[in-house]
């Protein structure tokens, strides 16, 4: 027997890459969710179809990344720069994940998930 009210998450489908998604954008606002997205990602890694594969990587790397430019942000506001650095992260931040969402909608994989740029 089989409850209906029963929740799963299955990294084999476009919902979950999309909630992962989400949960990076939440987490300007909330900065937890995040983590718990790229954890996700890393267990949907490898086990989707390429086009999801290429979005898990994509979340993967924006993660890092971001992470990566953010910490550089922080350290180099004691000399003003720092300030422009986390602006552009943010920006950066949002049009990855906005530009996966579509190509997620649309069923197409992300070119170049190891991208640095936009």
């Amino acid at each position: 027997m089989t409850d209906s009210n029963q929740i799963s998450v299955d990294p084999n489908t476009k919902g979950n890459a999309n909630l992962i998604y989400i949960l990076y954008l939440v987490g300007i606002v909330i900065g937890v969710t995040p983590i718990i997205g790229v954890i996700m990602a890393y267990i949907g890694k490898g086990q989707g179809d390429p086009v999801l594969e290429s979005h898990y990587n994509n979340q993967i790397n924006i993660f890092w990344k971001a992470l990566l430019y953010s910490l550089i942000g922080a350290v180099l506001t004691m000399v003003l720069i720092g300030i422009l650095i986390l602006l552009a992260t943010l920006v950066w931040y949002i049009v990855r994940c906005i530009k996966g969402m579509q190509a997620l909608s649309a069923g197409q994989a992300i070119e170049n998930p190891g991208s640095w740029m936009f």
